[in-house]
C-alpha cells in the first residue's frame, strides 16, 4: 500500500518541516551576522523566527548543529559562487580565471556583511566552528589545485605546489579579514589587483612557461 503525507494549506509535512528549518537558519544567520555567533541561542533564534521551542529540535539537536548548519550554508554558497565566476572564463588564461574568482569574493564580502561576519568574524570559543575553518581552508586548496592542474608544468612538486598553494589562500583570507575588519584601508579594486598579482607571483613557478611568457 502506498501513504501519502498529509497536506496543510497546500504544503506536506516534510515542506512545512524544511521551511520551518529555513526560518530557523535564517533567524540565525541574522543573529550571528549582527552580534557574532555566541549570540546565537536556541531561544534567541526562535524568537526571531516566530517558532516554538520544539520546532527547533525537530530540525537541529543543539545550538551547534544549527551553527554548522549555517557555516555549512555560507561556504557552499561561497564555493558555488567561485564556481560560477569562472565558469565562463574555462577558455581563458588561468590568472584571469583567478582574478575572476578573487573579484567575486571581494565583492560578495564588500556587499554582504552579514555574510562577511559569519565567515571572517571570531571564532575562537568554538572548536567545531574552527575545525570547520580549517577544513574549509582545505576544501579551497583542493578546489584551486584542481582547476588549475590542465596549465600545470608536467612533473612539479606536488607537496610543494599544495604548501605554496595553502599559503596563497590562507594569506588571502587573512588579509580579506584585515580588510573587513578595517585593518587594512583600501578600496576593493586595489584590494582585488594587489590580491591578484600576489597570486601571480605565486603561481609562476609551477605555470606552463608557455603561459607565463609575457604575464
Amino acid at each position: 500500500m502506498r501513504t501519502r503525507s498529509r497536506t496543510y494549506a497546500g504544503r506536506s509535512a516534510e515542506q512545512r518541516t524544511a521551511q520551518r528549518r529555513r526560518r530557523l537558519v535564517d533567524a540565525a544567520m541574522e543573529i550571528w551576522g549582527d552580534q557574532g555567533w555566541a549570540a546565537v541561542t536556541m531561544r534567541g533564534v526562535c524568537a526571531r523566527a516566530g517558532l516554538i521551542d520544539r520546532y527547533f529540535y525537530e530540525s537541529f539537536a543543539d545550538r551547534e548543529a544549527l551553527l554548522a548548519a549555517v557555516w555549512d550554508q555560507v561556504f557552499d554558497e561561497t564555493m558555488a559562487l567561485l564556481l560560477e565566476a569562472i565558469a565562463d572564463k574555462l577558455d581563458q588564461h588561468p590568472i584571469d580565471q583567478l582574478r575572476a574568482a578573487i573579484a567575486a569574493f571581494v565583492h560578495d564580502v564588500a556587499g554582504d556583511p552579514r555574510r562577511a561576519q559569519i565567515a571572517f568574524g571570531e571564532h575562537a570559543g568554538s572548536p567545531m566552528l574552527e575545525q570547520r575553518r580549517r577544513q574549509a581552508l582545505q576544501q579551497a586548496t583542493d578546489l584551486l589545485v584542481r582547476t588549475g592542474r590542465p596549465y600545470l608544468e608536467p612533473g612539479v612538486d606536488e607537496d610543494a605546489l599544495r604548501m605554496t598553494t595553502l599559503i596563497g589562500i590562507g594569506g588571502f583570507v587573512e588579509l580579506v579579514t584585515a580588510w573587513h575588519a578595517g585593518v587594512v584601508d583600501t578600496d576593493a579594486e586595489r584590494l582585488i589587483e594587489h590580491a591578484t598579482e600576489v597570486g601571480t607571483a605565486l603561481a609562476a613557478r609551477y605555470l606552463r612557461t608557455d603561459l607565463t611568457a609575457g604575464r
